[in-house]
């Protein structure tokens, strides 16, 4: 899972503004002097999530957008990531509840509905707001000039909202024995009999588990163990419920190479300090993603990117060079779509509106949609206690919940982390079914700045898994266990 943060926007003072000075419409010429007049007021580099917020909320605001992309518009998400993904993984649940899994019914589902919202909420929104579209290479020549093709057009503003693609860790024989990537599984028309996952994050999982159900036999292989990102209860409670579930993992591993042998790829390595070697039909590569800022010119403007290549970007999401901005996975923030869309909603704003515009990263919720799916929000205890925060924490299993003993799975818990001077909620994980439409209870929690003791004295409904928030936070004051059913 990616670090910590919320998506909220909120708003700088003008006096605030006025001493570091904006880059709207107008903004003077890259050696200052006069404003330059401009082809568009912005330019946007990317058709995502980040790229067609920043657009619309340009539009909204009068202004004159073009929208350059060389690849499929509407981005990671719609295309390669969020929709098809969780589209696959439902069928999968309902193919392996069943019994009869098909990979190639549920395929053609999945597109049909990539298709569908490709074109409703990506393609039909250029005429809807009077965006303008190339499709083609673009790279950045100046502050304000963007090559398009075989153009050269002018911005006062510039949006890079590129994405990000598959990382793939440099493995010896990797390449030679080929793999699948997340964007490349979604398109498999076959389970493969057995298949080896590296990497045990929120990608790995999730298409781990989605080949599992249509059939195939995973093995897990994580450096850093399952979930590694999550609370460690959280981590080794799943990693229990896989291996329940028949899946086999090898962690903390390292794969050190691949080879070809008699049809089949052997992979090769170290876990728990022991050598390992299994052969496959197929490997997935999901060990994170690199940010696509190859190409873009940035080096040659001063455009600082971190050590994995990522742009960094200000509280603005202004990059080191004031006219142009950059939001989503291109950047260094978390990776995901919502993120991008705030990140794209500020930097409009903030290059051609009143400015201002800020995105506040203390309760972002975030999701493993594993079964069971871990829900997230707020700071783990081990990022409290990094930043020197003492915090009193809680962890709460299932079968203390009302309505996960009623549905008869109690694998999973939920943990709280409040902050020991003012108990504060400032954290909370959950594993469980139903976990990611709990969790918005907790991010509303934490960014109203609740203590742990208005929690546990909020309503809750009984049998509802939303009810084990409230369970979770009485348990800071008393054994839950002792109370008769519904007891405030």
């Amino acid at each position: 899972m990616e670090p910590k943060h919320d998506p909220k926007v909120t708003r700088t003072t003008p006096a605030e503004r006025a001493l570091r000075g904006n880059s709207a419409l107008g903004h003077a010429g890259p050696e200052g002097g006069e404003p330059v007049g401009r082809d568009y007021d912005l330019v946007v580099i990317g058709s995502g999530g980040g790229a067609f917020a920043g657009a619309i909320r340009a539009r909204d605001l009068g202004r004159r957008v073009l929208m350059v992309d060389r690849g499929t518009i509407g981005g990671t998400c719609v295309n390669f990531g969020c929709i098809p993904s969780k589209a696959l993984l439902v069928r999968s649940e309902q193919a392996r509840l069943a019994g009869a899994p098909s990979l190639g019914e549920a395929l053609a589902a999945k597109d049909e509905l990539v298709a569908r919202l490709r074109q409703a909420k990506y393609s039909d929104l250029l005429e809807e707001y009077g965006i303008e579209f190339r499709t083609g290479e673009a790279r950045l020549l100046g502050p304000h000039t963007v090559a398009v093709g075989g153009e050269t057009v002018g911005a006062a503003a510039i949006l890079l909202a590129a994405g990000a693609r598959p990382r793939v860790p440099p493995i010896t024989g990797l390449a030679e024995a080929g793999y699948l990537t997340s964007t490349s599984a979604l398109e498999l028309t076959e389970a493969p009999w057995r298949l080896a996952v590296i990497g045990a994050g929120p990608v790995g999982l999730e298409l781990g588990q989605m080949l599992g159900n249509f059939g195939s036999e995973v093995t897990f292989i994580a450096r850093r163990g399952v979930a590694p990102e999550a609370e460690p209860e959280i981590s080794a409670a799943l990693r229990e419920v896989l291996v329940a579930d028949g899946h086999r993992v090898l962690a903390p591993a390292n794969t050190t190479e691949v080879g070809v042998e008699n049809g089949k790829k052997v992979l090769r390595g170290t876990t728990a300090g022991e050598p390992f070697e299994l052969a496959v039909d197929e490997i997935l590569v999901a060990t994170g993603r690199t940010a696509n800022t190859e190409g873009l010119g940035l080096k040659q403007l001063g455009v600082e990117v971190d050590a994995a290549g990522a742009i960094v970007v200000d509280a603005e999401q202004r990059t080191t060079v004031p006219s142009i901005y950059a939001a989503g996975d291109v950047t260094s923030q978390p990776r995901f779509v919502y993120v991008a869309a705030a990140g794209g909603t500020a930097a409009a704003e903030n290059a051609l509106g009143s400015g201002g515009e800020r995105l506040d990263f203390a309760a972002l919720p975030q999701i493993v949609f594993t079964r069971p799916a871990i829900a997230q929000a707020g700071l783990t205890e081990a990022e409290a206690r990094e930043r020197g925060v003492e915090v009193e924490t809680t962890v709460l299993p299932l079968d203390a919940i009302p309505r996960a003993l009623v549905s008869g799975d109690v694998h999973g818990l939920f943990k709280l982390v409040a902050e020991a001077s003012s108990g504060r909620l400032i954290g909370a994980s959950i594993l469980a079914a139903g976990a990611p439409d709990v969790i918005q209870s907790a991010v509303l929690a934490i960014d109203r700045d609740m203590t742990v003791t208005e929690l546990s004295r909020s309503w809750a409904p009984y049998l509802a898994m939303a009810e084990g928030l409230k369970l979770a936070a009485q348990t800071f004051e008393r054994d839950v266990a002792k109370l008769s059913c519904c007891a405030a």
